[in-house]
């Protein structure tokens, strides 16, 4: 039984279901107590647990209600929820709880989320886990993450993957992002509302369903080489090819794109390399950008009509 912390949230819930699929039974938490949705119903494959992820105890209780033998770690404080130090508090208090909880319960891997972010500073192209990591950053989350990734080494060693997770974007997921624009693209072509952006800006962009399968892959498959996997698509898409795709399913979106790249754009677009998840895993995109456009129109169009 694979527990996954945050598992009712946008990516853990992707993560649940691609572990489902696979035959895995699950154990999902989420800060608020209240059933799973729809589609994580299958009976007697799914337990929910309200947890605060801070409480020792009740994290470390958990074991004593199911026999969890592997971990995905997703919860955290959101994006600005607090103020930066006790964000880091919570998050490091979370996290150092759930690698008791893999050492304390036996586990056979514990996998914690990272991010692409703490790439930032590395000037090769395409980004490799094997990277050396500049000093310094400027944000509470890839500042925390560095952190997090040291940590989980430290503590659970061979057992522990490191998940650095790109742009992800899809079903349960913020309708709009500051780190990239496909999401307000999708989101505001569905509601029929005018969106701009620059036709050449690009980023490693994974669809949810995607992400969600990638993960489950590396917490279920039977031998790991490496402890930190980059999880992204391994390649750039523009927001010119988002774009040709909304098209294709609405088309009387009102995308505006400028020409070129935006001036705070970087040099190239980042990809991350997946050489290792492909090699490790199998792992394959199931969702090109046009049917993951076209499935995520359909399943907002689906929620707007509920």
């Amino acid at each position: 039984m694979i527990l996954v912390t945050g598992g009712l949230g946008f990516i853990g819930s992707h993560v649940a279901q691609a572990l489902l699929d696979l035959g895995e039974e699950c154990v999902l938490t989420r800060h608020r107590s209240g059933p799973p949705p729809a589609f994580l119903r299958p009976a007697g494959r799914v337990a929910v647990e309200p947890l605060d992820m801070t409480d020792r105890d009740a994290f470390l209780g958990l074991g004593d209600r199911h026999p969890i033998t592997g971990i995905v770690h997703l919860a955290g404080v959101g994006l600005g929820a607090l103020d930066p130090i006790d964000e880091l508090r919570a998050n490091t208090s979370g996290l150092l709880n759930a690698l008791q909880a893999a050492r304390d319960w036996g586990v056979g891997r514990i996998c914690v989320a990272s991010t692409i972010g703490v790439y930032g500073g590395v000037r090769e192209n395409p980004l490799r886990e094997d990277a050396p990591l500049p000093p310094g950053t400027p944000h509470t989350i890839p500042a925390f993450k560095r952190a997090a990734e040291e940590l989980t080494s430290v503590v659970s060693g061979e057992t522990a993957v490191i998940l650095r997770i790109g742009a992800i974007w899809g079903p349960l997921g913020r309708p709009s992002s500051p780190f990239f624009a496909i999401p307000g693209l999708v989101n505001a072509a569905v509601r029929g509302e005018p969106c701009t952006a620059y036709a050449g800006d690009g980023i490693d962009a994974l669809y949810a369903r995607d992400c969600g399968r990638a993960i489950a892959l590396l917490q279920t498959t039977e031998k790991v080489h490496h402890g930190i996997y980059n999880i992204g698509s391994g390649h750039a898409t523009t927001n010119a090819e988002v774009a040709a795709a909304v098209e294709k399913v609405v088309p009387d979106a009102a995308i505006e794109l400028a020409d070129g790249r935006s001036p705070d754009a970087p040099d190239e677009n980042l990809v991350l390399d997946t050489s290792r998840l492909h090699g490790d895993t199998g792992f394959t995109l199931a969702y090109d950008i046009e049917a993951a456009v076209a499935d995520h129109v359909a399943w907002l169009r689906r929620s707007q009509a509920s």
